[in-house]
């Protein structure tokens, strides 16, 4: 295959893409076409897609006429759902988009969800809670579930209680790069049931996933938000939170230095606030007893902590719909102690000069620090939090914010754990070495081999690129 970076854009004929339309069922268009740039959008708009051709696929059959099409013109090929997962620019490029493979059925008598590829979360947690049920969502309703699984998925609401999002995954069929469309579980093809919940879109292109859900209706959760001059007090008391949590609280801290633009609440812009995200699955007697010493650690702005049915976990974090540019990093982190909440305050506290706009912990532990029978090659096994670091702006903006990060990175290294959480990796982490910084050894090893077995000529390369071992 060619070098996806090289050379001038690759040009499809008019009559080419006409060809192709004709064996898909979904819309074929190339730029300049009506639908185009819509269909390329990101949720990210900082990445930039310009493929010489794009596919909007309904089905497997749409998906094996893509990749039979795009070997044919030599070809790269990129997957996209929603948007949210970073993607490569790349200028020899079919990109294939999933998003009208959102159907949704749930399974009451086994409690499992059957997914098309381009399901949001949203659509599931509808589905499920009409059956008193809930599956491991994260902290976005927008977000496609394809990709929130093949990642790891670290669910914001029942993370610390059930594990990783992936673990409980039970099938998936795919399009691999020689076109075969296969269904793998635990029996079929064990190795790429694996490597599939893990290795992102480097594989193959997934069409539909089966997972597990919970008899989970309601959550006490919501957010308490505290002034950013009161950081060390409140981080002092999180940490003590954190460290006797029963795996029922899933929570985060973020200190948040938002800009002035309209994707943030209008209370909220231009300033610089301290905001901890909670989740219990509980009643509210005992969750409020939990976080007593918290509340108590410094005068608190807003409140919402209460009981929620399911249905609304995205007013926890809630995450801006608006699609904005940003530049992401992530490091995973130890237990917190005193010397690391002394240097994150020295850091990122309200004397500290922060060019990135949100800095958030995530806590970890739990049942996410469990490897159960059938795990997937995705999960921080060993962390206690991920660390996860995003500035708004466009790449000639956020240079600064990027390069004080890595500075800040090195600064955390006595605290630092192997391994990253694979749906926090923004685009500026692609280089082969941050790739293979991202797994364990062994776990990046067997990937390496599994990517050999599906996807020799590395046809999906633009992503954070698992290279095949040849």
């Amino acid at each position: 295959m060619s070098n996806p970076m090289s050379g001038n854009p690759t040009q499809i004929s008019a009559e080419d893409a006409a060809e192709l339309a004709t064996r898909v069922t979904g819309p074929v268009l190339l730029a300049g076409q009506d639908g185009y740039a819509e269909e390329c959008a990101m949720y990210n708009p900082a990445v930039l897609l310009q493929p010489a051709v794009v596919v909007g696929a309904t089905g497997p059959a749409d998906i094996q006429a893509a990749l039979a099409f795009a070997q044919r013109h030599r070809l790269d090929v990129a997957v996209m759902n929603t948007g949210h997962t970073a993607a490569v620019e790349g200028n020899r490029t079919l990109l294939i988009t999933t998003r009208r493979m959102d159907e949704v059925t749930i399974d009451p008598a086994t409690r499992r969800a059957r997914v098309g590829g381009g399901a949001r979360w949203q659509q599931v947690v509808d589905a499920a809670a009409r059956h008193g049920l809930a599956p491991l969502t994260g902290s976005s309703p927008l977000v496609g579930v394809v990709g929130y699984l093949l990642g790891g998925g670290l669910s914001a609401t029942m993370g610390r209680k059930h594990g990783w999002a992936s673990d409980h995954v039970t099938a998936l069929d795919v399009v691999t790069a020689d076109g075969q469309a296969r269904h793998t579980d635990a029996a079929n093809e064990p190795e790429l049931f694996w490597s599939l919940r893990g290795s992102k879109s480097n594989l193959g292109v997934v069409t539909a996933v089966e997972f597990d859900l919970f008899p989970v209706t309601r959550l006490y959760g919501g957010a308490l938000i505290f002034p950013g001059d009161e950081a060390e007090a409140v981080l002092r008391a999180y940490g003590r939170l954190t460290a006797e949590a029963p795996d029922e609280l899933t929570t985060s801290i973020a200190f948040m230095r938002l800009p002035d633009v309209p994707i943030f609440p209008e209370p909220l812009r231009g300033t610089f606030t301290v905001h901890v995200r909670i989740s219990f699955l509980g009643e509210a007697p005992e969750a409020n007893r939990l976080l007593a010493p918290l509340r108590a650690a410094a005068p608190i702005i807003v409140d919402t902590v209460a009981d929620l049915p399911y249905t609304a976990f995205a007013s926890i974090y809630s995450d801006p719909e608006s699609p904005a540019p940003f530049a992401e990093r992530t490091l995973s982190l130890a237990p917190l102690t005193d010397d690391s909440m002394t240097r994150l305050i020295e850091e990122i506290g309200p004397k500290a000069d922060v060019p990135a706009n949100i800095i958030e912990l995530r806590h970890l532990g739990g049942a996410l620090r469990r490897t159960p029978a059938g795990a997937g090659a995705a999960g921080l096994r060993d962390a206690e939090f991920v660390l996860w670091v995003v500035t708004v702006g466009d790449p000639d903006t956020t240079g600064p914010a990027v390069r004080w990060t890595s500075e800040f990175f090195d600064r955390l290294q006595p605290w630092a754990v192997e391994g990253k959480h694979l749906n926090f990796i923004g685009r500026e982490d692609q280089s082969q070495e941050a790739v293979r910084a991202a797994y364990p050894a062994a776990t990046f090893a067997r990937l390496v081999r599994a990517k050999a077995t599906y996807d020799l000529a590395n046809v999906f390369r633009l992503n954070h690129n698992i290279q095949p071992l040849r």
